[in-house]
């Protein structure tokens, strides 16, 4: 193992600077055997650097090489596996743990105490030795700490050191001193003898030298001790002394912290009594405010409402526990109270003189109203009582009771004002109102018990359709009893109705808004309400916490039931209970006066509820006019109902044609009526669906009446009437009746063409007849040039039945025709000539079909018609003319 050690100082080492100090032969445990070194290192330059290298043979030679290298103050753990039984395992804790298996224990064994050594002399770091002998650890150089500086352990370490320059050079000086050293060693080793025994020699004679300075050392010693205990006496005499006024300093600092407190505690009185003078002291001037202020004064009136509100203030201070004990908060409190009930009487029947003086100057100004169609304004005294609409909060929110009372008693008072104002004013609508119907009667000489005029509708009472003749002529003698048209009265009639109802609505609405808008800014009902607490009572706690219990729940429960829109609507109702009942009444008689009327007040009314939603959707206006606008659809309904009834009970006369048919010229006056009503309404659905019922009534009684017609054909009915509405609608250009529209003219087409068909059959009837055999043949499967074999349809057949039609025949056929077109077509709608060039038509279409037939079935006969198109043409011309 030393010459393996010299050799690896010599190779590895040396060359790095670096001295081997131990040496293990290890192998890694549990793996298969590959020797190796590990080596315990000391840089030779300072600062001195311990290293654990790994040593190992090279695989190509017998030289070693340098694998791996630690530095010893990354070590953290040395495990020596047993520290009793002989164990050559152990494992080094660097950045990871390295297990070896040593060659032997002892090798093991002084490996680890030369690394002890190390860390002890060059790191002295905390490096932990787990299982370790301590033995190990214990062992330490001889000579001391003058060995551990001057390199000696360098034995103690390992057997063999390499001496150091200075030290070669000691040794050289000493031999140089003795020449004879290194041939005499014997006379070398006795000389460096006599040298030792001669400083023994002079170390003895020095220190018994020294001895006379230990006893004087030993005497000053004494002394200082002697001192020592004379200062600790005098020490403890301080001690006694100061713990009398440490005493007495505690005394003094109890006594510092006790003035302390009790300043705190004064200067929190203080602010506790400055804040109850500060916020529950009431001046003078509002005390006398209270209990005699002038409540009719505006200066009067602002003094009564500061002052109220520094009571209000004072009553609703946040008050600490405890001061509802003291006696001047009980005192004020009582104060406050008495204060707070005065004052809230005083108020309360200063209210009510001035609603029953106000009301008294109201009444009287009543008469001047009554002739003209106007509502008397409530602004002057909505303007009084504004005056104290702070003070009314203040009794809100103080004395609950008085102000419920108060509104019971405006709201009673003013409803029995409002009920006489909004009766007479109705009732002068109603004499207007009723004023058109008496005039229209006085104008036309027209009596009955009842007095009214029906307008358009009234002629459907009792409606007989009769002859064009016979309508004009009574028409006639009503013009001539005037010089207005019936029309013409109705559309007057109307428009005044019109305006009348937009008056009353135009005055009824404002006057319900200002109403509504006092009730609100008077009784301060626009905010949520602000529930204080009741006062305190100063006898006993138990009176306060009863009183307390039994109002708290009662207010929240009053609150509760209603919010404040709830009240003002609740106080509405009452106020305007009148108003709905005198407005149905009124809508009753204008139905009453002319179904029409419904029209113009379903179209007002509807712009009214609009207008007042948007203002308020919840405001009384809104509700009741929202209300009375059921009515009045109601009686549109009605209305539209009863026309469509009276369509349906229509009875046409047996011995006079047809004609246009009353409910359709009716239904036209209504069309015309609505589309100027409606124009910019908002509520044209209902007008839509109201032309939708009529229209398909219209349509099912004409069918109605023209299939029960016996003097007018069925084709004329259809066809006239058809093309009247079809010709209204248009003029119109009513959206919602598109369909409606190209289905009467769709009608109206079809039974023009049914009819001129039809009529066109008589003037040539034998030769239709036979074409239409000629056609039977042909579809029975007879070839068409075969036909002219049959007896019956043979040439000869076809040229007798040709002769008995000569042109002067057809013109006289025709003639008769256009005569008896004319006994059925009515002169309103002006058909004839439409017909007539129908039946123009269609007749050349016969002709030009009669021809092809000829030329198909009987070719090369030669056989042709006893007048030409040409001929048809001059005399359709000229029998139009001559009539």
């Amino acid at each position: 193992m030393t010459a393996i050690k010299h050799a690896l100082q010599r190779d590895i080492f040396t060359p790095n600077d670096e001295r081997l100090l131990s040496i293990v032969n290890v192998c890694k445990a549990g793996k298969k055997k590959k020797n190796c070194f590990l080596c315990a290192t000391v840089t030779t330059e300072r600062p001195v650097q311990v290293k654990v290298v790994k040593v190992k043979k090279s695989d190509k030679g017998d030289f070693y090489k340098r694998q791996q290298t630690w530095e010893l103050r990354d070590l953290t753990e040395v495990d020596a596996k047993d520290a009793s039984k002989e164990n050559p395992e152990f494992d080094l804790h660097f950045e990871k743990v390295y297990r070896w298996l040593a060659s032997s224990t002892a090798e093991k064994n002084s490996f680890i105490s030369c690394i002890w050594k190390l860390n002890q002399r060059y790191l002295r770091k905390k490096l932990e030795f787990v299982n370790v002998s301590p033995q190990l650890l214990e062992e330490s150089v001889p000579s001391g700490e003058s060995q551990s500086v001057a390199g000696g352990d360098d034995d103690a370490l390992d057997d063999y050191q390499e001496l150091s320059t200075r030290e070669e050079q000691d040794i050289e000086s000493m031999m140089e001193m003795c020449e004879y050293a290194i041939s005499n060693a014997e006379a070398f080793a006795e000389q460096l003898s006599k040298e030792l025994q001669v400083l023994d020699g002079a170390n003895i004679q020095s220190i018994m030298a020294s001895e006379k300075q230990v006893n004087i050392l030993m005497k000053l010693l004494d002394e200082a001790l002697a001192e020592v205990d004379t200062i600790e006496g005098k020490l403890s005499s301080y001690e006694e002394m100061l713990q009398s006024v440490k005493e007495q300093m505690d005394q003094i600092s109890q006594s510092n912290r006790l003035i302390q407190i009790s300043n705190t505690n004064n200067g929190k009185l203080l602010d506790e009594i400055q804040f109850l003078v500060n916020y529950m002291d009431l001046s003078k001037g509002h005390i006398r405010a209270l209990q005699e202020g002038d409540l009719t004064s505006p200066k009067g009136i602002e003094a009564c409402i500061n002052a109220s509100e520094a009571l209000l203030q004072c009553m609703n201070v946040a008050l600490q526990p405890g001061h509802d004990k003291l006696m001047a908060v009980k005192q004020q409190h009582l104060l406050f109270a008495d204060l707070r009930d005065t004052f809230a009487r005083r108020l309360t029947n200063h209210l009510n003189n001035v609603f029953v003086h106000q009301g008294h100057d109201q009444s009287s100004t009543l008469s001047q109203h009554t002739a003209e169609l106007t509502l008397p304004k409530h602004s002057p005294l909505h303007r009084d009582l504004l005056r104290y609409a702070k003070l009314m909060e203040w009794l809100k929110n103080t004395h609950r009771e008085k102000y419920e009372g108060l509104s019971r008693t405006y709201v009673d008072y003013m409803s029995r004002l409002y009920e006489r104002e909004i009766k007479d004013f109705f009732e002068v609508a109603k004499i207007k109102m009723a004023g058109t119907s008496k005039e229209a009667k006085g104008k036309f000489g027209l009596h009955g018990s009842s007095g009214k005029l029906t307008g358009s509708t009234s002629s459907l009472n009792k409606l007989t359709v009769q002859g064009p003749n016979s309508r004009r002529s009574q028409s006639s003698s009503l013009l001539d009893m005037g010089n207005m048209s019936a029309s013409d009265l109705d559309v007057a009639d109307r428009t005044k109705f019109d305006k009348i109802f937009e008056q009353v609505l135009s005055e009824l609405e404002p006057l319900c808004l200002a109403e509504q808008d006092f009730i609100s800014k008077f009784f301060k009902l626009q905010q949520h309400p602000i529930v204080t607490p009741p006062l305190a009572q100063p006898e006993t706690e138990e009176s306060n916490g009863g009183t307390l219990s039994r109002i708290a729940p009662q207010a929240e429960h009053r609150h509760s039931l209603s919010s404040e829109k709830d009240m003002v609507r609740l106080m509405m109702n009452k106020i305007f209970q009148s108003i709905e009942t005198e407005l149905n009444s009124l809508i009753a008689l204008g139905d009453k006066i002319d179904s029409f009327n419904s029209l113009y007040m379903l179209v007002k009314m509807s712009h009214h509820v609009w207008t007042a939603e948007n203002v308020d959707p919840a405001s009384y206006l809104s509700t009741t006019l929202g209300n009375v606008l059921v009515t009045v659809k109601r009686n549109f309904d009605k209305c539209i109902s009863g026309q469509i009834k009276q369509m349906e009970e229509v009875k046409i006369s047996k011995k006079s044609k047809v004609g246009i048919l009353s409910f359709v010229t009716v239904f036209e006056e209504f069309a015309e009526l609505a589309e100027t009503i409606f124009r910019s309404a908002e509520r044209r659905g209902d007008l839509d669906k109201a032309y939708v019922k009529l229209i398909r009534a219209v349509f099912m009684n004409v069918e109605k009446v023209a299939n029960e017609s016996q003097k007018t054909p069925r084709d004329v009915v259809m066809m006239e009437n058809f093309h009247h509405i079809f010709s209204t609608l248009s003029r119109l250009k009513i959206s919602c009746l598109d369909a409606e529209r190209r289905e009467a003219k769709h009608k109206y087409t079809d039974h023009l063409q049914s009819y001129v068909i039809n009529s066109l059959g008589q003037p040539l009837e034998k030769l239709n007849h036979f074409f239409e055999g000629v056609e039977a043949r042909v579809a029975q499967g007879v070839r068409e040039e075969e036909v002219s074999y049959q007896l019956a349809f043979n040439k000869q057949e076809l040229r007798k039945v040709i002769k008995e039609y000569p042109g002067k025949e057809v013109k006289k056929g025709l003639d008769n025709l256009y005569k008896k077109v004319d006994k059925h077509l009515c002169e309103e709608e002006s058909l004839l000539q439409v017909v007539w060039h129908s039946m123009q038509d269609e007749f050349i279409r016969q002709y030009k079909h009669f021809e092809d037939l000829i030329g198909r079935c009987y070719p090369g006969s030669g056989i042709t018609m006893e007048f030409t198109i040409q001929d048809m043409l001059e005399y359709f011309s000229s029998i139009a003319q001559s009539h």
